[in-house]
């Protein structure tokens, strides 16, 4: 279990991608089955741990520790398995030397149920070091905060082969931990795993970012356009009569969009994007969010955010691949598919006719429908490559949004940042001018350099005029505070918000230290964006 725990922390404290690529490897190299196995599955996320959740882990806590103490010690680390692996008293067998393996942990929770759960993590956790129950801690709570998507994950694993990360990623779904056929196959040690599973994920084409600069350097003539629309990358596949809806990672997502899985009768593989309403009457991805992150759907919520889907590519006719057709030759194939699909759950994206950049460029700032966020380019002659390749296809962001607004309130960041006050909460002015007040209008907890946290979070520091838990409220008044220069994607309305609006992707953009409090934007700024 150590061995895990040590790499927690060292990915954590590395920042670079190759750095935590080669801790990642090395671990996978060396660790033996079913431990790196185990490993694996719980960076991507595939470890499923039912028997605890976080609020019994306090209620053990609060057993062993005094409440107040415990609180005190949690505001200060920020982190609540890192707070719990300090505070736990070592217990006997602590003391004793005796530390489980991973498999052990893993075998003993996941064998336990909901009423064993609490006793069997509590003598885990009295028979581990401080390391190994953070790492124990971190398997319950799940979100390992340790910087590694599941796709880097599994690029490490594909390093020990070497093969291509596709490989990895086409197989992903049809295995399951601890990986043991996986690793035998990447030593040379077996035959490449063969899976029945039906209706795999393909791994997706990604676009870089482009601007102006970059489109003059390229022919027009060579690209075709498309609306970007405001929603999440899916990918429907079909097989032996077997539908299922991915997201962008790979993630089996058709449990959350029955309405949309069930009329999945088609053979094919289509790559889009998964919106709610109508095709007529797209809804915004505030509509969208009341679909998302659920694991379980009520008729009345599929009634009224309706999910369909926007197709973009067909990467599978029938039986037959169609990756390696040029994009041109794939788009009139999925003109004619879409056609034979439901007309209420399927729609075509349709292409943006231009002659010269310029004229592109007028249409991404001025789109048809309000949660178009910009343009893609695809290169007519491009194949359905896997990744982010440079070149074939190009994503043109409408330019974002800005409001000047006031810092109200600040939280502790996790993980690196627990020493910081790092999340940040800011407001607009509102009401009449003799009774004006801050109103909160968003959360933005990146776009800040390193120095610029040390700078914000010595002002919370020394502005601070009451204390909630780990949040602190600012000094923010007409005659002081400080100006945040936020850039946002879009809004929505909101009856959650006191506001009554909600922000898209807030990020701060700018310390604006030469403003005056006095002188941030008000709400009427924001409402006249979603009117």
């Amino acid at each position: 279990m150590n061995r895990f725990a040590e790499l927690l922390d060292w990915l954590v404290l590395t920042p670079a991608r190759n750095g935590k690529l080669r801790l990642l490897t090395d671990y996978f190299r060396t660790v033996e089955d079913p431990d790196r196995g185990l490993a694996l599955a719980a960076i991507t996320g595939e470890l499923n741990i039912a028997a605890v959740k976080p609020a019994m882990l306090r209620a053990l806590v609060a057993e062993r520790v005094d409440p107040i103490l415990f609180g005190y010690s949690y505001d200060y680390v920020g982190d609540l398995a890192e707070t719990v692996s300090l505070v736990w008293p070592a217990g006997p067998q602590t003391r004793a030397g005796h530390q489980p393996t991973l498999a052990e942990v893993v075998g003993k929770l996941q064998a336990a149920s909901r009423s064993d759960g609490p006793r069997v993590l509590a003598d885990l956790l009295d028979s581990a070091d401080i390391e190994a129950r953070y790492a124990i801690l971190k398997l319950v709570t799940g979100g390992l905060r340790i910087g590694v998507s599941a796709r880097l994950a599994k690029q490490a694993v594909a390093d020990l082969g070497p093969v291509e990360v596709t490989e990895i990623e086409e197989l992903w779904h049809g295995l399951a931990p601890p990986y043991a056929g996986l690793f035998a196959w990447l030593e040379g040690k077996a035959a490449r795993p063969e899976t029945k599973a039906k209706a795999l994920f393909r791994p997706v084409m990604l676009a870089n970012p482009a601007d102006t600069d970059d489109l003059e350097k390229l022919e027009p003539a060579d690209f075709a356009a498309e609306w970007k629309w405001d929603g999440i990358r899916v990918q429907a596949v079909c097989e032996a009569g077997l539908g299922r809806l991915y997201s962008r990672t790979g993630d089996d997502v058709s449990g959350a969009f029955p309405d949309l899985a069930e009329v999945m009768a088609f053979s094919g593989v289509l790559d889009g994007e998964l919106l709610v309403g109508t095709p007529s009457a797209t809804g915004t991805f505030s509509d969208l969010q009341q679909r998302l992150n659920r694991k379980a759907v009520s008729a009345k919520i599929m009634q009224r955010y309706p999910a369909f889907m926007r197709c973009y590519d067909l990467l599978q006719d029938g039986g037959e691949d169609t990756r390696a057709l040029p994009f041109t030759e794939r788009r009139r194939r999925l003109e004619g598919f879409v056609q034979s699909l439901d007309p209420v759950r399927f729609d075509l994206s349709p292409l943006v006719p231009f002659e010269s950049w310029e004229q592109l460029e007028a249409l991404r700032n001025a789109p048809p429908h309000p949660i178009i966020e910009g343009v893609m380019l695809k290169r007519r002659d491009s194949p359905y490559l896997t990744g982010r390749p440079k070149g074939p296809w190009f994503k043109w962001k409408r330019d974002p949004y800005t409001v000047d607004a006031v810092l109200m309130y600040a939280q502790r960041g996790h993980g690196k940042r627990s020493g910081f006050y790092s999340d940040y909460t800011f407001g607009v002015w509102s009401g009449p001018e003799t009774a004006e007040e801050l109103v909160p209008v968003g959360k933005a907890y990146f776009g800040f350099t390193d120095e610029e946290l040390r700078q914000i979070d010595k002002y919370v520091r020394d502005n601070t005029v009451e204390r909630f838990g780990p949040v602190r409220a600012v000094r923010a008044d007409r005659h002081s505070g400080l100006v945040l220069e936020v850039a946002f994607e879009g809004l929505a309305r909101s009856t959650r918000h006191k506001s009554g609006v909600a922000m898209r992707f807030p990020r701060i953009s700018r310390l604006r230290w030469d403003k005056p409090a006095a002188e941030a934007d008000r709400i009427e700024t924001l409402q006249a964006l979603l009117d």
